[in-house]
């Protein structure tokens, strides 16, 4: 009789696929994006660590921030720009000789038009020098390039799917979960773009390494890939995920929000050069509800 009342409840359990779904808005992955905006850190190196518990599987580890050459107000900004100059990092200015000279430019010396305030148009003002300020005529910084490039695409976060789901119905203490996400270029890769300035192109290609579970009970599950869709009718219904799962299953009844953390990297070459840059991208919350097994005796 026991073994007929838990095969009923695993095909109950078997009965409900669930559907993917996103929160209104992602948590952690190392920048919070405000909701709709997915590539707010394409300037922050850090990876961060998913989740709250279980510290950052896989060996990912952050960096001490931005790796850009110029910045301002704690962000990194172009060393160049086509209308502004050069972008001098000791006083925070652009600097873009002025063509022509003035009339009466003392020999030696030249007029450039300054732009400070880390490019605000509001401060500009003429400044006579014996030389070019610092940074002015340097050549294009390659990474700086690839995050201009990967700032033209968008890396999208995981569309997370979890059977059981609480919506369609609970699961029970013991038993496997499944997690995938919703498959794709754009949530994971390859994707690939392009910048140029003066002469140097450089090219990224970005891709997800890993996409890290969170099950909202301290555990953390890393799969290599967006996983397996259950299927109620299909020939593993009931068992665990043939390659993303929570098999040994939650411990105890409960309600949990469970999210996942897909990993990218994006590589990029040029300038006879070579780099990588780490990205993160959180999805929002999938609710699943966890039954504990209940037997009735005579």
């Amino acid at each position: 009789m026991l073994a007929g009342i838990g095969l009923a409840l695993v095909l109950a359990v078997a009965a409900a696929p669930p559907t993917a779904t996103v929160a209104a808005a992602a948590r952690g992955g190392g920048v919070e994006c405000p909701i709709g905006q997915n590539d707010c850190n394409i300037w922050d190196d850090d990876p961060g660590t998913p989740g709250g518990g279980g510290g950052n599987p896989g060996g990912g580890g952050g960096n001490d921030g931005p790796a850009g050459k110029c910045q301002w107000g704690g962000k990194v900004i172009p060393c160049y720009d086509a209308i502004l100059g050069w972008f001098n990092n000791d006083n925070g200015c652009y600097y873009k000789l002025e063509q022509p000279q003035r009339p009466g430019t003392p020999e030696g010396k030249q007029w450039y038009q300054v732009t400070c305030e880390g490019g605000d148009l509001g401060t500009l003002h003429p400044e006579l020098r014996d030389a070019p300020p610092p940074g002015y005529g340097t050549p294009p910084d390659p990474e700086e390039l690839a995050r201009r490039a990967l700032a033209s695409i968008s890396l999208l976060p995981p569309r997370a799917a979890v059977a059981p789901r609480k919506s369609k119905g609970p699961g029970l203490v013991g038993l496997p979960v499944w997690m995938w996400a919703s498959p794709g270029d754009d949530y994971f890769g390859p994707l690939t773009a392009s910048a140029s300035d003066r002469g140097l192109t450089v090219t990224i290609t970005a891709r997800v390494d890993r996409i890290v579970w969170d099950m909202d009970n301290g555990k953390q599950v890393e799969c290599d890939g967006p996983g397996t869709p259950y299927a109620a009718d299909g020939p593993q219904a009931g068992g665990p995920s043939p390659d993303c799962g929570y098999h040994s299953g939650y411990t105890r009844a409960d309600t949990y929000q469970v999210s996942a953390t897909t990993f990218w990297n994006v590589h990029w070459v040029g300038g006879d050069q070579s780099g990588d840059i780490p990205q993160t991208r959180t999805s929002g919350t999938v609710q699943i509800e966890i039954d504990e097994l209940q037997v009735v005796t005579r």
